[in-house]
């Protein structure tokens, strides 16, 4: 840039003082540059403005007036005004609650219109009788009133005696997200203020040529424009964020990620690793010809992926997707063998100690006889770390403890990451310090749609396994409304009648006096005393990481009939002949830990079911998540709707470590220039990797990265 306006405070505005300074970074405006760079999110057609005596029924009209009246009326109470006198504005009304109607009315000196606003009491108190306000909506005409009504119309109050009297008339109007203390029009003189003065300032950091070949403007163009439209803007394309100057700076915050991650991804391909070559006759073949099963055909071509890898020099750095049950742990531990027969160690990561202690059961029983030493390390358990630093032992599970200070590896050649699609480039660079550039496998059953990794996980390989193992049927899925409780209960009988094991799952462990929702302990008590004839146990993560596993063991011996549990069973655990899922309260869980859920019954020979048991009425989401449910066991399509529903920062949970925040685009709606920013960004770093033939790109790449991670080498 030819100036840092990122530096720049947003103080060096006329008329920002330390208190507006404090509100406009409430809204993420701290600086110049994100005053530049924060777009409106509606745009109001300001260019066709009507007389009020040329109003019309049914059609939508802007309005320029003053206002002659408002007032507050309890339609509870006849429509008896509560606005109180002049001298006492409103404040607020304890009776009519879900009966208040706050209504203005606006001359413009040729009629009258009716502003009507239902449930918005304080809008009462802000139409001072002698404002000028701009109003837009559907008009009404009523039998009953000589003059045209509006209900719940946009508005924005304007000068009375503006030095630019047109500035809010006669133009595309852009309206911003904005917070208490603040006005939309406030805020916008001080955005356009920064247009003013500091737009020209702003280098384009984007090559000319890729702008030309993606057919998209320059930063300055598109900046002035989202602010200020020109004559003949498109307002549907703009309220649509569809725009060229709209897409231009979308384009440039996908292509600032894109290259930051290409400079990554390169770096690790030039970094020297270790080479594994296959050994003939070690432990990958005896893993492969001891196996009671065939690997499916996914299985196989992920594997040669990451055989592929693990025999280069370089590093490598691969995000392995497969839905729940594809078989993503064999495929990890023959990877882990590949390790340990060229003399390195290998560690498996897993989010919980119940699934690390799985893990740890379930490899130690295929390596027995293989003679590999194999320890687990969690905080609970840390009696294998000795081992670990003396390579005695060549591979280790366990949780997070793994990669804390203080432990210690001989020589650790490779780490899979099992079940964190959250795992983000700062924590990855952590664990590489655990060892010389050491091979790194990411796994994940959280299927995440490709428009999400291109972001998350653009620095690394990517492999899905896209098969079930042969015998996997899906999972039925039926929802059930309260009334529905018996067939449920009944249900529950039939299956453990049969053979089978059930899983009942609790949103709560313990019910609390504010919430409606079903606890777990209060379930395990009910169903004991309901079926007195068959063993109901309980595990929650409040629970020591020992009782969690005995519990947990004895459901897998089948010993215990119906377990009882919260989300604690979500991710991993794998008990072949539970065959019956009943998720309470499920309209309370989101979509991907239903789906997880749901994941852990059908794993074995036995004909599965998923029962999402209702506690009443839904909001359009949750009936959205539930009919989901019912119609896919696709976790792909499921992981799709899930963003839909929640979008790409509440999908994560938590925001991504690492990652450059995206302030407009938005990885769904813009899936396509994500698509076309990741392409030119790769291709001009592989063309030009140290980006010396363009210095204001990559000045502005590190500014954009600062802080997460070091992208060009300053030595």
């Amino acid at each position: 840039m030819g100036r840092d306006l990122s530096n720049l405070n947003v103080s060096a505005l006329k008329g920002v003082g330390p208190k507006v300074a404090d509100l406009l970074a409430k809204v993420g405006v701290s600086t110049i540059l994100d005053a530049l760079l924060y777009l409106p999110f509606r745009y109001e057609d300001r260019s066709d403005i009507s007389n009020m005596i040329n109003a019309s029924d049914g059609a939508t009209q802007n309005f320029i007036g003053k206002v002659v009246s408002s007032d507050l009326l309890d339609l509870s109470k006849g429509g008896r005004s509560v606005k109180g006198d002049s001298k006492t504005p409103y404040k607020g009304s304890r009776g009519g609650r879900g009966h208040l109607l706050a209504e203005a009315v606006i001359n413009d000196g040729t009629g009258l219109i009716k502003c009507k606003w239902f449930n918005q009491p304080w809008l009462a108190a802000k139409f001072k009788s002698g404002s000028r306000v701009f109003i837009s909506g559907k008009v009404k005409r009523t039998r009953w009133a000589p003059h045209f009504e509006i209900d719940n119309p946009v508005f924005d109050f304007l000068d009375i005696e503006s030095e630019q009297p047109q500035q809010d008339e006669g133009q595309i109007i852009p309206v911003y997200p904005t917070t208490d203390g603040i006005t939309t029009k406030k805020l916008r003189s001080f955005i356009l203020s920064a247009v003013a003065r500091y737009s020209y300032a702003l280098e384009d950091p984007i090559p000319s040529e890729i702008l030309k070949r993606s057919g998209l403007p320059g930063l300055l163009e598109s900046v002035q424009a989202v602010h200020e439209p020109p004559e003949g803007a498109d307002i549907e394309a703009m309220n649509r964020v569809a725009s060229p100057w709209q897409r231009r700076l979308i384009f440039g915050e996908f292509f600032m990620l894109e290259a930051g991650l290409a400079v990554l991804r390169r770096g690790k391909k030039i970094e020297r690793g270790n080479a594994f070559k296959p050994i003939k006759g070690g432990l990958v073949d005896k893993l492969a010809s001891a196996l009671p099963f065939k690997l499916t055909g996914a299985q196989e071509k992920v594997l040669t992926d990451i055989f592929n890898d693990m025999s280069a020099q370089s590093p490598m750095n691969r995000l392995l997707q497969g839905d729940v049950g594809s078989g993503k742990t064999i495929v990890a531990l023959m990877s882990m063998l590949r390790a340990v027969d060229n003399g390195y160690q290998a560690v498996l990561m897993a989010p919980t100690e119940i699934l690390a202690t799985q893990h740890y059961i379930n490899i130690h029983k295929m390596l027995e006889e293989l003679g590999v030493g194999i320890r687990l390390i969690t905080s609970a358990s840390k009696s294998g770390l000795e081992d670990m630093a003396s390579g005695k032992a060549e591979i280790a599970v366990g949780t997070h403890a793994l990669i804390q200070e203080g432990v210690e590896f001989k020589r650790l050649g490779l780490i899979v990451v099992d079940e964190q699609h959250r795992f983000g480039v700062l924590q990855r660079a952590e664990l590489k310090k655990k060892a010389h550039n050491p091979d790194i496998i990411i796994m994940t059953a959280t299927p995440i749609p490709r428009t999400l990794s291109l972001t998350l996980y653009g620095d690394l390989d990517y492999s899905v396994i896209d098969e079930l193992p042969p015998g996997r049927t899906p999972v039925a899925t039926t929802s059930h409304m309260p009334d529905d409780k018996p067939r449920v209960y009944e249900a529950i009988r039939e299956e453990v009648e049969s053979g089978g094991q059930v899983y009942v799952v609790y949103p709560l462990i313990e019910e609390t006096e504010n919430s409606d929702l079903k606890s777990a302990v209060n379930g395990r008590e009910a169903l004991a005393r309901m079926y007195k004839d068959k063993r109901v146990d309980i595990v929650h993560g409040r629970m020591r990481a020992s009782e969690k596993e005995e519990v947990m063991s004895g459901f897998k011996a089948g010993v215990i009939d119906i377990l009882v549990s919260t989300t604690v069973i979500e991710v991993g655990v794998d008990v072949s002949n539970a065959s019956l899922m009943v998720i309470v309260n499920s309209e309370r869980f989101g979509l991907a830990q239903l789906h997880q859920l749901r994941g852990r019954v059908g794993r074995g020979q036995r004909a599965s079911r998923c029962m999402l048991l209702l506690g009443g009425p839904m909001s359009e989401s949750a009936t959205r998540r539930i009919d989901v449910m019912r119609e896919t066991n696709d976790g792909f399509r499921v992981a799709e709707v899930d963003l839909e529903i929640r979008g790409p920062g509440e999908f994560l949970g938590t925001r991504q470590s690492g990652m450059p925040e995206l302030k407009v685009a938005n990885i769904m709606r813009d899936a396509k220039v994500l698509e076309d920013a990741r392409r030119e960004a790769f291709a001009l770093l592989d063309r030009d990797p140290g980006l010396e033939g363009y210095p204001a790109l990559k000045r502005e790449l590190e500014r954009v990265w600062r802080g997460r991670v070091e992208l060009f080498s300053t030595g």
